[in-house]
């Protein structure tokens, strides 16, 4: 009898050691199917992707970097705004400057002196000369990130700059000429600004002669395991964790999320869970993107399983 019992433990354990193989293999081919997509997917001035919606965009950047035209991006918060209009100056004969201003991150009184910059005395606290980001960028690129939030004031100036290619620092008189590229980026409906009169409808056509709309996350789902074994790839080091592939589920749930945040909320998804899992294989449970608000997209809540050996929620 106890020969009988040892003989069947012994068949129960070799059919569980061949499931685990076959599962093993199972992940082992699904890793490699991933790593081989990436390996072939276009890098772009690191713009990673091979879906329609981005081939479009990048056809569209392509057409415009040799250009001098001023290019609008559109697109939600996290869409990859900024990579773009980087993509676009580095492919245009500016290639050597490029200034950025958030313009929503600037206060509205300081704003038109960060621009175009000012003289000595010129107001309270100006104890010197100061040149302004048209200035910096004389013969490169500006770009102007969040431009729908410039005040009025400063919107009448840059369009006259932007017709006349001059201006003057505030408290100066001298006339200063500027060769500059101007390209700007919103997440605003730029028509319903100019229709409620918060944005000046002659500076919208000035700003606007080429646009380019930038997909959400959740248009590019063909993108997400490319852009998953990227990041995976930044955090990898900065982790410390040996990730040597993906689970297969976990791609599954991230292509079936709404990303209302987009790539920089896929970005922070991923460093976070690569910091709280174990093992070299990078996976989540369904739970932790919880579906909560029936309109619109989902919130994310995180609750870290077992296996990566912590609890975290939001």
């Amino acid at each position: 009898m106890k020969r009988e019992e040892h003989q069947q433990t012994w068949v129960e354990l070799e059919k569980a050691s061949d499931e685990i193989k076959i599962l093993k293999n199972q992940l082992h081919g699904e890793n490699l199917v991933i790593k081989e997509k990436a390996h072939r997917a276009p890098i772009f001035e690191e713009i990673v992707g091979s879906s329609e919606p981005l081939r479009r965009v990048l056809i569209q950047v392509a057409k415009v970097a040799p250009t001098d035209s001023a290019v609008l991006i559109l697109g939600e918060t996290g869409t990859g705004k900024e990579r773009v209009s980087r993509a676009i100056h580095k492919r245009s004969h500016r290639s050597q400057r490029f200034i950025r201003v958030n313009c929503a991150a600037i206060p509205q009184s300081l704003i038109n002196s960060e621009l175009f910059g000012h003289e000595k005395g010129a107001f309270t606290g100006a104890t010197q000369r100061l040149l302004g980001r048209f200035e910096a960028a004389d013969g490169g690129t500006l770009f102007l990130d969040e431009v729908g939030e410039l005040p009025m004031e400063t919107q009448i100036v840059l369009l006259r700059i932007l017709q006349e290619r001059e201006f003057e620092r505030i408290g100066g008189n001298q006339t200063i000429s500027a060769d500059v590229r101007i390209i700007a980026a919103t997440n605003r409906d730029f028509t319903a600004a100019v229709a409620a009169g918060t944005f000046r409808r002659d500076l919208f056509y000035r700003i606007n002669v080429f646009p380019v709309e930038m997909a959400s996350l959740r248009e590019r789902i063909d993108d997400i395991p490319l852009l998953v074994e990227y990041l995976l790839d930044r955090y990898r080091e900065k982790t410390g964790k040996g990730f040597r592939s993906i689970e297969q589920k976990t791609l599954d749930i991230f292509q079936g999320y709404g990303w209302p945040g987009n790539i920089r909320e896929l970005q922070s998804v991923i460093e976070r869970t690569a910091i709280f899992c174990e093992g070299d294989v990078f996976s989540i449970e369904e739970t932790w993107l919880k579906r909560e608000i029936p309109q619109g997209y989902p919130t994310l809540r995180l609750h870290i399983n077992d296996r990566c050996g912590s609890t975290l929620a939001g």
